[in-house]
């Protein structure tokens, strides 16, 4: 299981429109609100679960929609009743604890890239006492990381550097990358023309295969089908990740985003936005 980027929020797909730039361009884009929640609900370390992890919950509703276990786990980290639990694998996970909310106003703002560094470090680049500090985009910062399960023995991670953009409390915002994952649209059983994109036969001239499927395979040798053949099946309903998406306009009044281009699933559908994973800038090559 891989690392994020950084930390995560879910969102709610409000529907598609089309968007005018600021040169006359009109660009095709989702838009994307937030409802209650997005709120930190557990937070699990290398030390008592094996990983480092941070629990995002979402979407308040009553409390006779859940189970009782699932109200006791929020009961016990003290937070509202939501109905989506989703997890992100994160490097460092200490800046989190059980009740924060990740505020949406706060992360989708033009000048968050500021306040993804740590005041210490802010501190140092406006006084000037570090000449490797510079508040730009490519600005890496060098930190060294204690892992949890090892605190004792102070044993340090291997040293990497982290752009501004890779910070957990990093710059979602105006101009940079995002991957969205959400649930297609369900299309159910379908034939191999419109799941594959396979052709049909003649209509005409006493052809009697028209939309059939056709051979699936030879007789003795092999004398099966192989796994993974192309075949009528059902289509959509399944997780999907659209990489590398622009954020192109973000109200704060109405907590939404717009989002350059389609998203998985359709108007109500639940979506998880996370930071493009792009190896060796905002991610560890390891």
């Amino acid at each position: 299981m891989s690392t994020e980027a950084g930390i995560g929020v879910m969102g709610t797909k409000l529907g598609m429109m089309s968007y005018f730039e600021t040169d006359g361009i009109v660009v095709p884009v989702t838009v994307v609100g937030f409802r209650e929640g997005n709120i930190v609900t557990q937070v699990k370390t290398s030390t008592t679960d094996d990983y480092d992890v941070v629990q995002v919950g979402y979407r308040r509703v009553r409390d006779k929609k859940l189970t009782k276990p699932e109200l006791g786990h929020l009961g016990k980290a003290g937070v509202i009743p939501m109905r989506y639990l989703q997890e992100f694998r994160l490097q460092i996970v200490e800046e989190f604890e059980t009740g924060q909310k990740l505020a949406v106003e706060e992360i989708f703002k033009e000048d968050s890239a500021r306040k993804a560094i740590p005041e210490h470090l802010t501190s140092k680049i406006d006084q000037g006492k570090d000449k490797r500090l510079e508040l730009t985009s490519e600005t890496k910062v060098s930190r060294r990381v204690k892992s949890n399960a090892e605190q004792d023995r102070s044993v340090l991670l291997t040293e990497f550097n982290v752009t501004l953009r890779t910070r957990i409390r990093v710059g979602y915002g105006l101009g940079v990358l995002h991957d969205v994952s959400g649930t297609t649209i369900g299309k159910g059983f379908q034939g191999g023309i419109k799941r594959h994109n396979f052709k049909r036969g003649q209509i005409s001239h006493g052809s009697k295969s028209h939309r059939a499927l056709g051979s699936i395979g030879a007789g003795t040798t092999p004398g099966r089908v192989y796994k993974g053949k192309k075949m009528p099946g059902r289509m959509g309903g399944s997780e999907r990740k659209i990489r590398k998406l622009k954020i192109v306009k973000i109200d704060s009044e109405l907590r939404v985003v717009m989002i350059k281009g389609d998203v998985p699933g359709k108007p109500g559908n639940l979506l998880r936005i996370t930071l493009a994973k792009i190896v060796g800038k905002n991610i560890p090559k390891n």
